[in-house]
């Protein structure tokens, strides 16, 4: 039996190939500046494909937790892959019809279905893996996305300069689908009751044991208060997070005075402190424990945003930019383990969908919203003021989950005893 169980490491370089081929979504800027040129569509309408593109994310996530659940991560796998597939294809005849309504539809909407297929789809999977380092294994492939556009960014700008803009949507269709395919065929659950080679010695040494608090399936977890929390925490994380990355270029050269060619360099450095943050704090809470991490994102961020505003010096200010672009990846990451641990793996990937409701929230409301404070104050100074208050809501938010698991753990005792 034990020389047919597959290559856990194997499976997790899997799950680092489909997040590596969907999270060249965050590339889609790229496009923006070619299609604005030679079509004449206004950056606002060519910004909408983006969006509609992460509201389908955080949608099919929500409503496919389950299939992924009931199908495995290899169908659903090879679904994400069709639709993403065929997202980028129907963007490139999109193109040669110059439609931009084929264009929210094509890459908009069945690319944001597979978007959202695929980020679930090997999360559950690794988690159970995994169990003696669920933090790294979801950081791996999470970070994959977060990493993807430093990959894919400067090969769609050669592409564009090579090929034009639908031959580029053609060839990355291609390639990204033969790749997620590929990655699709191997992924699969461990054999039932599987462990790893000395799981249990380990375990014992380790001060943060990951002990499920409970076995709930989605719609019971979606009942209980800690899922709303957990809901609420990365809601927060990614509004502000997102509204950063959305404006970071800008507000750099306006309070630490950057060049606009600084500025672009450190939007591309974000990138990387994004990926580095996803696999760093992820692996971090396998050893101090999700709670500890989570209210150490926010109380690092409180002081951050708070000294943002006054922070004129360049090198202080990027430093500052990285450390919270590494909390907002390293919040995307943290969670699927986080939601192992609260509500145990029997449908991990369901309750993962539920929750990354909040992304497709939090991606609508945090550009938006930075923009008009924006337009309306002339100044970023407010904007991250609220941001740090927000900060601080879940700073509570996270203090009080934590005691909710205290209780949880105290009833388990008691249940465990009797």
């Amino acid at each position: 039996m034990s020389d047919k169980v597959k290559n856990r490491w194997l499976i997790a370089a899997c799950g680092v190939g489909i997040h590596l081929s969907i999270g060249s979504v965050y590339s889609w800027s790229v496009f923006t500046k070619p299609l604005m040129n030679e079509y004449g569509w206004s950056l606002s309408r060519v910004s909408w494909t983006f969006s509609i593109a992460i509201l389908f994310l955080g949608l099919a996530a929500a409503f496919m937790g389950h299939f992924v659940e009931k199908h495995g991560p290899r169908k659903s796998g090879i679904i994400s892959a069709s639709f993403f597939g065929v997202g980028l294809l129907g963007s490139g005849l999109a193109i040669n019809a110059e439609s931009l309504t084929l264009l929210y539809v094509a890459y908009g909407v069945f690319g944001g279905i597979g978007l959202g297929i695929g980020y679930i789809a090997p999360v559950s999977t690794l988690v159970k893996w995994f169990p003696d380092r669920r933090g790294l294994a979801t950081g791996l492939a999470i970070m994959g996305f977060g990493f993807a556009s430093l990959i894919a960014s400067p090969v769609i700008n050669s592409l564009i300069n090579l090929v034009g803009i639908a031959g580029t949507f053609y060839i990355l269709g291609i390639v990204y689908l033969a790749i997620m395919l590929l990655s699709s065929s191997y992924l699969s659950p461990p054999p039932v009751g599987w462990k790893p080679k000395g799981y249990d010695e380990s375990m014992e040494k380790r001060k943060h044991k990951p002990q499920d608090l409970s076995q709930l399936t989605a719609n019971e977890a979606s009942k209980t208060r800690r899922f709303w929390y957990l809901w609420l925490m990365l809601f927060i994380n990614v509004t502000c997070g997102i509204a950063i990355i959305s404006v970071a270029s800008p507000m750099a050269q306006e309070i630490a005075g950057l060049s606009a060619a600084a500025a672009a360099t450190m939007v591309g450095i974000m990138g990387l402190f994004n990926g580095l943050g996803r696999i760093g704090w992820a692996s971090l809470s396998d050893y101090i424990g999700r709670p500890n991490v989570y209210t150490a994102f926010f109380a690092i961020q409180i002081v951050l945003f708070i000294l943002l505003p006054i922070t004129t010096a360049s090198l202080l200010f990027q430093v500052s930019i990285f450390f919270i672009l590494s909390c907002y990846g390293g919040g995307f990451a943290s969670i699927p383990a986080y939601i192992g641990d609260l509500f145990g793996t029997k449908q991990l990937g369901a309750i993962h969908g539920y929750i990354l409701t909040a992304w497709a929230a939090a991606g609508l409301v945090g550009p938006i919203l930075v923009s008009w404070l924006r337009e309306t104050t002339q100044s970023y100074t407010l904007t991250l003021y609220i941001f740090a208050a927000a900060f601080l809501v879940a700073l509570v938010v996270s203090i009080l989950i934590q005691a909710d698991v205290k209780k949880l753990r105290q009833k388990n005792k008691e249940r465990a005893a009797s």
